[in-house]
């Protein structure tokens, strides 16, 4: 039997998405050609790349924003990955779009992300000669390190996944092509601001009647009712994406993009500015971040001067050494890096007992 039927019955309805959809079909390609699969999507096959891959794996023990905490309830990277990812599938589907590539563009976009959240990350470009962010290493990881050979619009999303702080909508580090992969840029902050304040309040930071005022009454008082409203706004407020609006969009389809009402818009940058104040850059946590920064940077300084000591397939050998050293230490989990770190007699010194 050809069950190639299967992925052209896959393809046929991808031509009733919305005009503006992505289809996989016609997707632009993959940088080293593969013959198609006989019973999946360009799309699909990229998704299921990315679930089975080493990387995927690890995120489940890096942490989104406490450092190693105690206690099975905080958000890991996986579970984060997760909420992205169910909620872009979400947006797309009511949008007509392609779910299978804002589901691809989810999993992979903070594959990439260093041990110790942000204050890993913040580590590692002050002492890479060529700065660093965990998309660039997410699209390093699936094009050079794992090798998936993904096609060019998941990869465009997952490069262009990064955000400024100043506001949810801003362009930022660039603005991804394709309608989906704007969906998963949107998705990520949806998810955080929400699950961080979730987090927070477990950890004894914030109590819920603490949020800006302003806040709870456009989104709402408990997390199930902010992403609903959050969500629910992106949809109406995006809805010429759909194809299905009364009229095309004025300004053109390829000025099309995915967004907010002002008045939640506003909203969700207040929460999000609030965030950062009371937890993200929170006086009491910078010892913490400061400890973290210390073992990232005595981490990859080891590395790069003892590049023998690393035992990893994760590396490319004809790299020079700092750049083995960062994809090594990009690469580990928050707890091999704490285990790593307090073997290190210059990470001793400013480790201490560690962040918890």
């Amino acid at each position: 039997m050809d069950l190639s039927i299967v992925r052209r019955r896959l393809e046929e309805r991808e031509r009733h998405l919305s005009p503006y959809a992505a289809r996989s079909f016609q997707s632009r390609g993959r940088e080293q050609p593969d013959e198609p699969s006989p019973m999946r999507t360009e799309f699909q096959r990229d998704r299921d790349r990315i679930l089975h891959c080493k990387a995927f794996r690890r995120l489940k023990h890096k942490t989104q924003v406490f450092i190693a905490p105690v206690g099975d309830h905080f958000v890991t990277r996986l579970t984060h990955t997760l909420e992205v990812a169910q909620i872009a599938r979400t947006i797309a589907r009511a949008l007509n779009l392609n779910e299978d590539l804002a589901e691809a563009i989810a999993l992979g976009h903070d594959l990439g992300h260093p041990p110790f959240g942000h204050a890993g990350e913040q580590a590692l470009a002050e002492l890479l000669p060529e700065g660093f962010r965990h998309a660039e290493q997410s699209l390093r990881v699936v094009d050079k390190l794992e090798r998936l050979n993904l096609t060019w619009e998941v990869r465009d999303g997952v490069l262009n996944s990064s955000k400024v702080r100043e506001d949810i909508l801003a362009e930022g580090y660039g603005t991804p092509a394709t309608l989906e992969g704007q969906i998963v840029k949107l998705s990520d902050a949806v998810a955080y601001i929400n699950h961080d304040v979730a987090d927070a309040i477990r950890a004894g930071l914030l109590a819920e009647e603490e949020l800006p005022k302003e806040v709870t009454a456009t989104l709402g008082g408990s997390h199930s009712r902010r992403i609903d409203t959050l969500v629910c706004d992106v949809v109406a407020h995006s809805w010429a994406a759909s194809g299905e609006a009364p009229a095309p969009p004025p300004q053109g389809p390829e000025e099309l993009r995915i967004g907010m009402s002002p008045r939640v818009l506003a909203a969700a940058n207040v929460l999000r500015e609030f965030m950062f104040t009371r937890v993200y850059l929170w006086e009491g946590r910078r010892e913490e971040a400061e400890r973290a920064q210390h073992a990232v940077k005595a981490l990859f300084r080891h590395y790069v001067e003892r590049p023998q000591d690393i035992q990893s397939d994760f590396v490319i050998a004809s790299d020079p050494a700092w750049r083995r050293a960062a994809d090594y230490v990009a690469g580990m989990t928050d707890g091999f890096a704490l285990a790593a770190a307090k073997r290190l007699p210059a990470a001793k010194q400013g480790w201490g007992s560690g962040p918890h």
